[in-house]
């Protein structure tokens, strides 16, 4: 299954900025996205990264700086088609995030088995977002913005394409703000987590809460 990671070059990870520096948000962000390649490969897809700009991995990358909602559904128009007429390339397509730290082959594994048997299939994310999804449809078409995991099942039901959502720890875990490094620090077992260790973040269990400390 052809799988498409969108990626920020610009900025990565503005929220972490109390906690990290920008070389270092660059160098996490690198981190998570090698960890998301190395999961969604290892349960057999075929991943393409969307970037912002050229960035240097072991995988095909298309240049798109245009907003996240424009440059996914530009790519999923050359690979679904559409009400224009267009051809489909063959099979669904998937989406997923690059700042998904927590992803594993077994549960990447699980959001290809929703898609195939459903027209659509999303993971959502902790706060309502889109972490994953996959699609089959050829008139389904993304919406980033907001609380984009309702659009986007919303999107669903007018397009008439059967709709199944993934639960899912591991993929509700995007990595965005200083919190949410706790989670990765936890449960982590790729990259980020190893390069948040090796640079020093530690979890502070003071205070009766677990909070992200600088050693």
């Amino acid at each position: 299954m052809e799988v498409i990671v969108p990626f920020s070059t610009d900025r990565p990870k503005s929220r972490l900025s109390d906690v990290l520096s920008p070389d270092e948000r660059h160098a996490f962000a690198r981190a998570m996205l090698e960890d998301v390649l190395d999961a969604v490969v290892a349960a057999g897809g075929d991943p393409r990264v969307l970037a912002t700009d050229a960035v240097d991995v072991d995988r095909p990358v298309t240049v798109d700086d245009r907003p996240l909602t424009d440059a996914v559904n530009a790519a999923l128009d050359a690979r679904l088609g559409g009400e224009d007429g267009t051809e489909s390339s063959g099979g669904p397509v998937a989406v997923v995030m690059a700042d998904l730290a927590l992803a594993t082959p077994e549960t990447i594994d699980r959001l290809f088995e929703a898609g195939r048997d459903a027209d659509v299939a999303v993971a959502p994310g902790r706060g309502g977002g889109t972490n994953a999804f996959v699609a089959s449809h050829p008139e389904f078409r993304v919406d980033y913005h907001g609380a984009s995991y309702l659009d986007h099942r919303e999107i669903a039901a007018e397009v008439g394409a059967a709709f199944v959502a993934v639960d899912s720890h591991r993929l509700a875990t995007d990595v965005d703000e200083p919190d949410d490094l706790a989670e990765v620090l936890i449960h982590g077992e790729g990259r980020a987590a190893t390069w948040l260790r090796e640079a020093g973040v530690a979890l502070d269990a003071s205070g009766g809460r677990v909070t992200v400390a600088r050693e």
